[in-house]
Protein backbone atom coordinates (compact mmCIF):
# COMPACT_ATOMS: atom_id res chain seq x y z
CA UNK A 1 0.00 0.00 0.00
CA UNK A 2 3.18 2.25 -0.12
CA UNK A 3 3.19 2.37 -3.56
CA UNK A 4 2.89 5.91 -5.81
CA UNK A 5 -1.10 6.33 -6.24
CA UNK A 6 -0.25 9.62 -8.80
CA UNK A 7 -1.30 6.76 -10.79
CA UNK A 8 -4.83 6.51 -10.34
CA UNK A 9 -7.29 9.23 -9.74
CA UNK A 10 -9.22 9.51 -6.34
CA UNK A 11 -11.64 6.91 -6.26
CA UNK A 12 -15.12 7.72 -4.23
CA UNK A 13 -15.14 4.53 -1.75
CA UNK A 14 -19.08 5.05 -1.51
CA UNK A 15 -19.56 4.24 -5.33
CA UNK A 16 -16.50 2.04 -6.03
CA UNK A 17 -18.21 0.11 -2.27
CA UNK A 18 -21.43 0.13 -3.71
CA UNK A 19 -20.89 -1.36 -7.41
CA UNK A 20 -18.16 -3.83 -5.77
CA UNK A 21 -15.06 -2.61 -7.41
CA UNK A 22 -11.22 -1.76 -6.51
CA UNK A 23 -11.00 0.91 -4.13
CA UNK A 24 -7.31 2.20 -6.04
CA UNK A 25 -8.28 2.36 -9.22
CA UNK A 26 -12.21 1.95 -9.56
CA UNK A 27 -12.22 -0.36 -12.65
CA UNK A 28 -11.24 -3.85 -11.17
CA UNK A 29 -14.00 -6.37 -9.49
CA UNK A 30 -13.40 -6.77 -5.64
CA UNK A 31 -15.57 -9.49 -5.28
CA UNK A 32 -15.40 -13.33 -6.67
CA UNK A 33 -18.74 -14.52 -6.59
CA UNK A 34 -21.03 -12.93 -4.26
CA UNK A 35 -19.27 -12.19 -1.02
CA UNK A 36 -15.75 -13.80 -1.35
CA UNK A 37 -13.28 -11.41 -1.45
CA UNK A 38 -10.88 -11.56 -4.71
CA UNK A 39 -7.02 -12.02 -3.76
CA UNK A 40 -6.10 -8.87 -5.97
CA UNK A 41 -7.28 -6.49 -7.97
CA UNK A 42 -7.99 -7.44 -12.00
CA UNK A 43 -7.10 -4.36 -13.62
CA UNK A 44 -4.40 -2.16 -11.39
CA UNK A 45 -3.08 -5.77 -9.33
CA UNK A 46 -3.87 -4.03 -5.65
CA UNK A 47 -3.20 -7.34 -3.04
CA UNK A 48 -6.37 -6.86 -1.09
CA UNK A 49 -4.58 -9.26 1.76
CA UNK A 50 -5.05 -5.81 4.04
CA UNK A 51 -9.44 -5.84 3.29
CA UNK A 52 -10.85 -7.54 6.16
CA UNK A 53 -14.45 -6.23 6.94
CA UNK A 54 -14.95 -8.71 9.33
CA UNK A 55 -18.61 -8.67 11.74
CA UNK A 56 -19.39 -4.67 11.02
CA UNK A 57 -21.07 -5.37 7.91
CA UNK A 58 -23.26 -7.84 9.27
CA UNK A 59 -24.14 -5.76 12.55
CA UNK A 60 -25.36 -2.73 9.67
CA UNK A 61 -27.84 -4.78 7.51
CA UNK A 62 -29.13 -7.29 10.88
CA UNK A 63 -29.82 -3.19 11.77
CA UNK A 64 -31.09 -1.91 8.59
CA UNK A 65 -32.89 -5.07 7.11
CA UNK A 66 -34.48 -5.45 10.30
CA UNK A 67 -35.92 -2.21 10.89
CA UNK A 68 -37.27 -3.01 7.17
CA UNK A 69 -38.54 -6.84 7.14
CA UNK A 70 -40.35 -6.01 11.05
CA UNK A 71 -41.98 -2.89 10.48
CA UNK A 72 -43.59 -4.50 7.09
CA UNK A 73 -44.74 -7.42 8.48
CA UNK A 74 -46.14 -5.34 11.75
CA UNK A 75 -47.81 -3.02 9.04
CA UNK A 76 -49.59 -5.96 6.94
CA UNK A 77 -49.99 -7.66 10.38
CA UNK A 78 -52.33 -4.38 11.46
CA UNK A 79 -53.97 -3.46 8.08
CA UNK A 80 -54.55 -6.92 5.93
CA UNK A 81 -54.06 -9.67 8.81
CA UNK A 82 -53.27 -12.26 6.06
CA UNK A 83 -52.58 -15.74 7.45
CA UNK A 84 -49.10 -17.23 9.00
CA UNK A 85 -48.10 -18.53 5.33
CA UNK A 86 -48.68 -15.64 3.80
CA UNK A 87 -46.23 -13.94 6.40
CA UNK A 88 -43.76 -16.77 5.98
CA UNK A 89 -43.81 -16.26 1.97
CA UNK A 90 -43.36 -12.68 2.39
CA UNK A 91 -40.80 -11.83 4.89
CA UNK A 92 -38.59 -14.99 4.62
CA UNK A 93 -37.00 -14.33 1.50
CA UNK A 94 -37.42 -10.63 1.39
CA UNK A 95 -34.91 -11.33 4.76
CA UNK A 96 -32.75 -13.64 2.75
CA UNK A 97 -32.29 -11.42 -0.92
CA UNK A 98 -31.99 -7.60 1.26
CA UNK A 99 -29.56 -9.87 3.61
CA UNK A 100 -27.33 -10.55 0.91
CA UNK A 101 -27.93 -7.73 -1.14
CA UNK A 102 -26.95 -5.28 1.77
CA UNK A 103 -24.11 -7.32 3.09
CA UNK A 104 -22.66 -7.12 -0.53
CA UNK A 105 -22.47 -3.64 -0.64
CA UNK A 106 -21.67 -2.18 3.42
CA UNK A 107 -18.98 -5.05 2.49
CA UNK A 108 -17.75 -3.52 0.06
CA UNK A 109 -18.22 0.01 1.29
CA UNK A 110 -16.06 -1.08 4.53
CA UNK A 111 -12.93 -2.60 2.36
CA UNK A 112 -13.10 0.68 -0.14
CA UNK A 113 -12.79 2.92 3.59
CA UNK A 114 -10.07 0.59 5.01
CA UNK A 115 -8.28 1.50 1.73
CA UNK A 116 -8.52 4.92 1.56
CA UNK A 117 -7.97 5.48 5.27
CA UNK A 118 -4.88 3.27 5.28
CA UNK A 119 -6.65 0.95 8.22
CA UNK A 120 -4.62 -1.60 10.12
CA UNK A 121 -4.81 -4.09 13.01
CA UNK A 122 -4.05 -1.87 15.91
CA UNK A 123 -0.45 -1.86 17.88
CA UNK A 124 0.44 -1.69 20.96
CA UNK A 125 3.01 1.19 21.13
CA UNK A 126 5.22 -0.11 23.92
CA UNK A 127 7.82 3.16 23.71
Amino acid sequence: MDEDKALYPPVDPFKAGALGCCPRCGQGKLFDGLLKVRPSCTNCGLDYSFADSGDGPVVFVILIVGFIVVGAALWTEVNINPPLWVHFSLWIPLVIVLGLAVTRILKGLLIALQYRNHARPGEIDRG
